[in-house]
């Protein structure tokens, strides 16, 4: 069967060639997470892979100009992978950016588009709205997919096997006191999801925060991310949260072409 966490990031399938790229994906996506150098300890943690097989990749990353060891056991993100960061984000700016800024000045709020990554989700693009307030989430952050609006939107259009996977290797823990952590309870809500098009994170990650999401699909109509749109609940009552649903799902219909 192998490591838990890495059946969950490759569902099983493949050949040993392609569970080595998905271990080396994985390291390289926890070691260039966040702002500033990794701790060995944390991409071995964050990647699920095993320690020895960690220092194998980190070693061939570095050669390679996609890593850079900082010395004392911490590495961040090398020249090349920055470069490719760069090129990345000029191929997909003009239009993915265009929808997700004009549904941010459609509903006057902060708009995330997030891919995802195995058993969890990864913000690659954050509209800020011009509101007073400022959202704490940013470009590169993982989110769970159990509690939030983009999460409940891609476990919602998952086969039953790959949820049961996810829930055995994440599980479902409480992020507060809103956080569905039943699996009966949230299958009924993900049926609900699949029905209306839309998914709620009613403060279950975050308290006084408040999102509607939607799945974004790719061309082979397979479920690869969603959007939200996220809110601070003490200003923005629920229903009016309701009311963003039909303007969320233009931009994720635009996205299906774009991506």
């Amino acid at each position: 069967m192998g490591e838990p966490t890495e059946n969950v990031r490759h569902s099983g399938r493949g050949s040993s060639a392609g569970n080595a790229v998905t271990k080396t994906l994985n390291v390289l996506e926890a070691a260039v997470a966040g702002h500033g150098p990794r701790r060995l300890a944390d991409i071995c943690a964050d990647s699920g892979v095993p320690k020895a097989s960690v220092h194998r990749i980190l070693a061939t990353l570095t050669d390679l100009g996609f890593i850079t060891s900082e010395g004392g056991g911490s590495y961040r993100a090398g020249t090349r992978m920055l470069a490719l960061a760069e090129e990345v984000k000029a191929a997909g700016a003009t239009g993915i950016g265009d929808v997700l800024t004009k549904l941010s000045r459609e509903v006057r709020q902060t708009v995330h588009l997030a891919l995802r990554s195995g058993d969890h989700a990864v913000y690659v693009h954050k509209v800020e709205a011009d509101q007073p307030y400022r959202m704490a989430s940013r470009v590169g952050m993982r989110l769970p997919l159990h509690c939030t609006a983009i999460g409940k939107s891609i476990l919602a259009h998952l086969p039953e096997h790959e949820l049961e996977s996810i829930f055995a290797t994440a599980g479902m823990p409480a992020k507060t006191s809103e956080t569905i952590t039943d699996v009966e309870r949230l299958s009924a809500e993900l049926a609900q999801i699949r029905e209306q098009g839309y998914a709620i994170d009613d403060e279950e990650n975050e308290k006084t925060i408040r999102c509607i999401g939607a799945p974004v699909f790719d061309r082979t109509d397979t479920v690869v991310g969603g959007v939200s749109i996220s809110t601070v609940a003490f200003i923005l009552p629920r229903e009016e949260l309701l009311t963003f649903a039909p303007a969320l799902q233009t931009a994720v219909a635009s996205l299906t072409n774009l991506l």
